[in-house]
């Protein structure tokens, strides 16, 4: 049921974001900067998600500790 959820939020998550990127296009020189700034959290998010994947650290402590 968990994973469910999750297709469901990531799907509708993916579906708003796209709305957001036609929108800022569509209002093109105002669009600019809500376009760079959703870049910014792009890059962000994905060194969020680099970290964590190669964090031993984080795999011992949920593995070991968290019981």
């Amino acid at each position: 049921m968990e994973k469910v959820g999750y297709i469901i939020l990531g799907t509708v998550g993916a579906v708003w974001l796209l709305l957001m990127l036609v929108g800022m296009v569509a209002a093109f020189p105002v669009g600019l900067i809500g376009l760079v700034v959703l870049a910014g959290f792009g890059f962000l998010f994905a060194h969020v998600v680099k970290t964590r994947l190669e964090s031993r650290d984080d795999d011992y402590y949920s593995k070991k500790i968290d019981k």
